[in-house]
């Protein structure tokens, strides 16, 4: 994508209203702008991020067996009137009528509306296990919504749901979707630590969220010190034992600040650490809750009828966008995990109008998309130092500058964001270092 053409409105500016450094940065980095209070429209940029996200996590979820579907974003309110949710949700629910003087919701969650599918659809239990997910958008009218997409009104979620004929086979489903969280993270190049927590309104007994450390978290966290190292992840074969898989996860401690233990925490001593989180995901397994409230019931080996076993599975996914700055930033501006980046490559023409110049960054550019490379070229006239601002500011893992002194010697300057390293190599030794 050549950046002349490229709707990117990047800002020089902080906006006054963003108070986090992620919001600040998206709205800086042309990533989206504030339609309403805790709503966004999502600019080319932002889209490419949040659609990359969303794909790792669909990956994980088909990796383990869950089926994708979509649901809609509007509920009959019947529906959760059916599981006793309607009046207990509270005033974060949107609650419509239509013109038929039906009352609706706009959705904030899909228990009630997948097991209306479910027990409308499945009788037997030769037709379990079931484990159905959607990333649709979702609204929670928030008093006070803030920070922006890491706490808006409108969001983009995955979220799964289980069902089983017994405990020992919903528990089997959790673990499965607990390794599949941990994996969907670090693909994204974050350490995401799993932590017991409440079920919340959505009830349950087995929970766990997930967080990933950074400086700016919402929340206070402590936890073992094994986690910040913890590559448990690289040693899980397909044909593990889940249950001691997740065991390892979860018998050092690590704990939200609602949950945190001071005698337990005391006994760690020097393995404390105590830190800042964002919560990215959260699990539940929550037995008959809905299924018998709502008559989700399937005929057993016995012959006698079973209301089935099951859990949801939630993953943030525009919320990710904004975690995921959180954790990787420096003053200059985003730093993007590779696996995520909106471009691998952003390639800066130093002197647009220098036909040697042109002629070289047209060259590479072209060579990059024959490879399969996303590259962004900045071919806009202007001085190399607003160029070089915006390139770090959009935080592409890659930058490739073409100028006449490095045209005159046959050399590129490729540089890594993360790191800030920076190396004159041939055009082709960059090439085949970037297509690699």
């Amino acid at each position: 994508m050549r950046r002349s053409r490229y709707f990117l409105p990047t800002l020089k500016e902080n906006p006054a209203e963003a108070q986090i450094v992620s919001h600040r940065l998206m709205l800086r980095a042309g990533m989206v702008r504030q339609s309403s209070a805790g709503i966004y429209s999502w600019l080319p940029m932002g889209f490419k991020v949040l659609k990359k996200i969303e794909q790792i996590v669909r990956e994980e979820q088909d990796a383990i067996g869950a089926q994708e579907m979509l649901m809609p974003t509007i509920q009959p309110a019947d529906l959760w009137r059916e599981s006793g949710r309607y009046d207990a949700y509270g005033p974060e629910m949107l609650r419509i009528t239509d013109r038929h003087d039906r009352d609706m919701l706009y959705g904030p969650t899909n228990e009630e509306q997948i097991t209306e599918i479910f027990r409308d659809s499945v009788k037997s239990y030769r037709d379990l296990p079931k484990n159905l997910y959607h990333i649709q958008w979702k609204f929670r009218d928030e008093v006070r919504p803030r920070f922006g997409v890491m706490r808006g009104r409108e969001f983009l979620m995955k979220d799964a749901y289980s069902f089983d004929l017994d405990f020992e086979a919903a528990k089997q489903t959790y673990n499965k979707q607990f390794i599949a969280y941990l994996k969907t993270y670090a693909r994204m190049g974050l350490k995401a630590i799993p932590m017991k927590a409440a079920s919340g309104p959505i009830g349950g007994d087995m929970s766990h969220e997930f967080l990933i450390l950074a400086d700016t978290g919402e929340s206070e966290i402590a936890c073992h010190r094994d986690f910040l190292d913890n590559k448990w992840l690289e040693n899980i074969a397909a044909n593990s034992d889940l249950q001691t898989v997740v065991n390892a996860f979860t018998e050092k401690y690590a704990a939200t600040d609602d949950e945190r233990d001071e005698g337990a925490e005391k006994a760690l001593g020097k393995d404390l650490v105590v830190a800042r989180g964002i919560e990215v995901g959260h699990i539940f397994y929550f037995g008959t809750k809905y299924s018998e409230a709502m008559n989700a019931i399937v005929t057993g080996p016995d012959g006698n009828d079973v209301s089935v076993e099951m859990g949801s599975y939630g993953i943030g996914v525009s919320r990710l966008v904004g975690g995921i700055i959180e954790a990787s930033h420096d003053d200059d501006g985003i730093i993007w995990p590779e696996a995520v980046a909106p471009f691998k490559v952003g390639l800066i023409n130093l002197k647009t109008g220098d036909d040697a110049c042109d002629t070289a960054a047209e060259d590479f550019y072209q060579k990059l998309q024959a490879a399969n490379v996303e590259v962004l070229m900045d071919d806009r006239e202007g001085r190399a130092g607003a160029k070089f601002a915006d390139m770090d500011l959009i935080g592409l893992p890659w930058q490739v500058i073409i100028g006449p002194k490095g045209v005159d010697k046959g050399i590129v300057e490729l540089k890594n964001r993360a790191t800030g390293e920076r190396e004159d190599v041939s055009p082709e030794d960059a090439l085949s270092r970037l297509a690699g």
